[in-house]
């Protein structure tokens, strides 16, 4: 059964490259089609389009598709092409003529684009409130560790002095930017589409504000052309909002796989987050952050993908649009699922003490040593000399001790102050 369907035969070739796999992707969209179509039929019969009979028992089997759908019993077979010509099709067998008039004043463009709006809208929250928890692991590990000195490089070399509370907390407050990019794709798909049609708008005298309310947007999307337009905008958006969240992941993967080495030794995995070697007994990998890594960085590319599919396209729809789902789609299960088995391994990273008890580590202290001398009155450049030509001549006595109290320095890390950020962002 196909929607547009004029009783001529579609070539099987043809039929099988235009809808490829989307009716697997479509299951993720089935609740919102129906959600969807009970706002539509609402606004049918509030316009007399649908009698009353008719729209309550619309209303009545569109929630029983809702239930099969959310208790995993719902399906797309071959013999439809999407999940809207399914859904019309159980309509129909059930109700007869008041299913054949759902589509009344819809065309399948807006239907999609509503079905993407709400499941990009609940996707966006979901999202925020996976970002929220980690932000809390990471704060509560900053606020315990605070005081656990760590070596801060820059260029790969041993730079200054940091904590682990310092680190954790760093993460924490990136996390707050993510929200913001995550706020912002939310206001950008939480716009009705419904009722632009093809693209067009409707000669009926829909009501576009009733369903607006019912579908509960924020706002609605006014003109029918910029309703269509916001196909490949609302799914771009959302996957830079997603970037940027991926880009923080992987940074702090990074991290991990890196002071998880030997080389570094800041910190330790318990036995259950590593995986061994097939050869070498003595290996304990970090492959779920080296995965949450690549997971992440393959993330990052998908505002790209996006763009590369949707920026030459004229106005109005294109069949070109229905290939966002095939990267947008798993890349949220992907990112949803890198937020949960970071939350589940942060809690478990064992921070070392006495890192810097190991004399490399002494030129950490290089600028607190000529800072010292700056106070005490000697020129900044001169003092900077002074202290290279200690190095130099292996003369230099490390303090081992800080004296930071700036805002967002080692010994005064705002932690309150960035938990009061993330409440005004979040």
């Amino acid at each position: 059964m196909k929607l547009w369907e004029k009783g001529i035969a579609t070539d099987k070739q043809i039929e099988h490259f235009t809808v490829g796999n989307d009716r697997e992707l479509d299951l993720v969209l089935a609740k919102y089609d129906a959600l969807g179509s009970i706002a539509h039929a609402k606004m049918l019969g509030q316009i007399g389009l649908l009698t009353e009979v008719e729209t309550s028992s619309l209303v009545i089997a569109l929630e029983e598709i809702i239930k099969e759908v959310e208790a995993g019993n719902f399906e797309i077979e071959d013999s439809f092409e999407d999940v809207h010509s399914k859904i019309e099709y159980l309509l129909t067998v059930k109700l007869g003529d008041a299913g054949k008039k759902i589509h009344t004043a819809r065309s399948r463009n807006d239907q999609v684009l509503v079905d993407v709006h709400l499941y990009l809208k609940d996707v966006v929250k979901e999202l925020k409130e996976q970002v929220k928890v980690l932000f809390d692991l990471l704060m509560e590990s900053a606020d315990k560790h605070q005081n656990v000195l760590l070596p801060g490089y820059t260029h790969l070399q041993i730079a200054m002095p940091s904590s682990f509370g310092m680190w954790f907390s760093a993460y924490a407050e990136s996390l707050i930017d993510d929200i913001t990019m995550l706020n912002a794709a939310l206001k950008v798909v939480d716009q009705n589409p419904l009722g632009s049609a093809a693209g067009y708008g409707s000669s009926f005298p829909i009501n576009r504000t009733f369903t607006t309310q019912e579908l509960q947007f924020e706002t609605l999307k006014f003109n029918a052309v910029a309703a269509q337009m916001s196909r490949g905008k609302a799914e771009k958006t959302v996957a830079f909002a997603m970037s940027s969240v991926a880009a923080t992941l992987a940074k702090f993967s990074m991290d991990v796989c890196l002071y998880m080495s030997q080389n570094f030794d800041f910190i330790s995995l318990p036995s259950h987050l590593t995986t061994g070697s097939s050869i070498m007994p003595h290996k304990k990998n970090p492959d779920v952050f080296e995965l949450i890594r690549g997971k992440c960085n393959k993330i990052q590319a998908l505002p790209y993908e996006i763009t590369l599919i949707t920026n030459n396209l004229p106005s109005g729809y294109h069949r070109d649009l229905q290939l966002l789902k095939e990267g947008l789609f798993p890349a949220i299960q992907n990112l949803k699922a890198c937020l949960d088995i970071a939350i589940f391994a942060i809690k478990d990273i064992t921070v070392k003490e006495h890192i810097l008890d190991d004399k490399k580590y002494d030129y950490l202290f290089t600028v607190d040593s000529l800072n010292e001398m700056v106070v005490a009155g000697i020129p900044f450049r001169d003092a900077y000399k002074a202290v290279a030509e200690q190095l130099e001549n292996g003369t230099f006595q490390s303090p081992k001790a800080t004296k930071h109290s700036h805002e967002g320095s080692i010994n005064n890390l705002c932690l309150n102050a960035i938990k009061d950020k993330m409440k005004r962002s979040f």
